[in-house]
């Protein structure tokens, strides 16, 4: 009930400066032209139609941008293209299951960087009106990563001082803000993966991130050794640095799994504090299966399931959190990985002359996904192994309890989808031979051994 009223309290507050802030000009009006030309200039800038109603977008996005209709319009504009964002993200984006990082990334693949800050500080404002601790700590670790913060002074200045941060006009921020407006309007809902702001049971982002020193020595560990894979020209040591990664986060992650176990002892059905949830990572063009396929590979590796979603460019990642936080730090790595091998493999050729560069790396890419799943599912297969032999056979059912969790919980979020990304369509015989072996190189045990010595 607290969480509610404070949050009843922030938007009366939004409410009551905008009021002032209209107020100030003395020309009520002014705000009533701005609302109605934003929502035309948003209309029919969408339209299909770029001859019939294409016209009226633009010449309604003219007038919000005209600085020449006076400093009480272009602050009237300014105004309600903020107070716009914070409805379509506050009404629509967040109950039609969109996350911070997904907005970001949809903002910079169809507008660019630009609209990826833009998102960014429109998301900061939004999420300012609810209690820290009301938001879930994935959305907290987001913000952190995205560094999204209200740096601005006020909402009515957001847009000259966005304009001057970034050296930029205020027309091109305008035009930017209500382009940002489109997208986001037009997004078609997805799954909702986390409580919503408002309904979430948080830190706070007290403990954002791994959680604890001993994990943050960890995390150190593994991305040193994740840096020198992708810092190296020979595939054998990229492979060697990344199977010893794999290695400690396996190990540290069925250490993890146990821990859950003991709290939620005696808690029938439910895991204590960390249930497993969803996260969302990008899948996009070029070799958008392959990569699907990766990145499946590396979840399943990690007792995590994925669902690809090929029309909006990302895969759904269902796992405990340390389990998902491993795969998109690994995902990431060896997509760099793989695509610096593809490159260093140079363009192909047929014998008639015809390129064949692409069905060679697509094939490499599935290839080298293929046989890395293979090759993680071992390490984690000998990490186990070892574990039960520490800690003795009750491991076992513990693992396998909380498989079930993580497929009930796919289930749950997914109930009518197929999950599996189908591989082995081998477009390029050699690209399919050369991403294996880029993949199967190392020696696991010296990679072992290596990781066993990391600073």
């Amino acid at each position: 009930m607290g969480n509610q009223n404070r949050q009843r309290r922030s938007a009366k507050k939004q409410k009551a400066d905008r009021r002032r802030e209209q107020a100030r000009f003395g020309d009520f009006d002014l705000f009533g032209k701005a609302q109605n030309l934003a929502v035309e200039a948003l209309e029919h800038l969408a339209c299909p139609d770029t001859e019939a109603c294409g016209g009226r977008g633009a010449r309604a996005l003219g007038v919000l941008v005209d600085e020449t209709r006076g400093v009480g319009w272009c602050r009237a504009v300014d105004t309600v293209l903020f107070g716009l964002h914070m409805d379509v993200l506050g009404k629509k984006c967040w109950p039609d299951g969109w996350q911070p990082a997904d907005l970001a990334r949809v903002a910079d693949r169809e507008l660019g960087a630009a609209a990826r800050r833009g998102v960014t500080d429109m998301m900061a404002a939004e999420l300012r009106r609810y209690a820290p601790t009301s938001i879930d700590d994935a959305w907290h670790d987001q913000l952190a990563e995205l560094q999204a913060a209200v740096w601005w002074s006020t909402d009515a200045e957001y847009v000259r001082e966005s304009a001057a941060a970034r050296r930029t006009t205020r027309s091109a921020t305008v035009e930017l803000l209500v382009r940002m407006l489109r997208l986001l309007d037009a997004l078609p809902a997805v799954e909702v993966l986390t409580p919503l702001p408002g309904a979430a049971h948080g830190t706070g982002g007290a403990s954002a991130g791994s959680g604890s020193a001993v994990d943050e020595k960890l995390l150190a560990r593994v991305r040193a050794l994740l840096a020198k894979a992708e810092g190296t020209n020979y595939e054998a040591e990229a492979e060697t640095f990344t199977a010893a990664a794999q290695a400690m986060m396996a190990r540290h992650n069925i250490d993890e799994a146990m821990l859950r176990s003991r709290q939620s002892a005696g808690r029938s059905g439910r895991f204590a504090g960390d249930g497993p949830g969803g996260i969302r990572l990008g899948v996009d063009n070029p070799y958008a299966e392959p990569k699907a396929i990766l990145l499946q590979q590396v979840a399943e590796a990690n007792r995590c399931r994925t669902v690809w979603s090929r029309d909006l460019g990302f895969s759904t990642v269902i796992g405990f959190r340390s389990d998902t936080a491993w795969v998109s730090l690994l995902y990431t790595s060896l997509l760099l990985q793989a695509s610096t091998a593809m490159a260093r493999a140079g363009t192909k050729t047929s014998k008639s002359g015809v390129s064949r560069t692409r069905a060679f790396r697509a094939s490499f890419l599935e290839s080298f996904a293929v046989r890395i799943g293979e090759r993680l599912r071992d390490t984690t297969a000998h990490a186990q192994e070892d574990a039960v032999t520490a800690n003795g056979p009750d491991l076992l059912p513990v693992l396998a309890s909380q498989e079930r969790a993580v497929e009930d919980e796919v289930s749950r979020i997914f109930p009518d989808i197929s999950r599996s990304v189908r591989s082995g369509r081998r477009w390029d015989l050699e690209g399919w031979h050369a991403g294996r072996a880029a993949a199967d190189l190392a020696d696991l045990a010296r990679g072992n051994a290596i990781g066993d010595g990391a600073a």
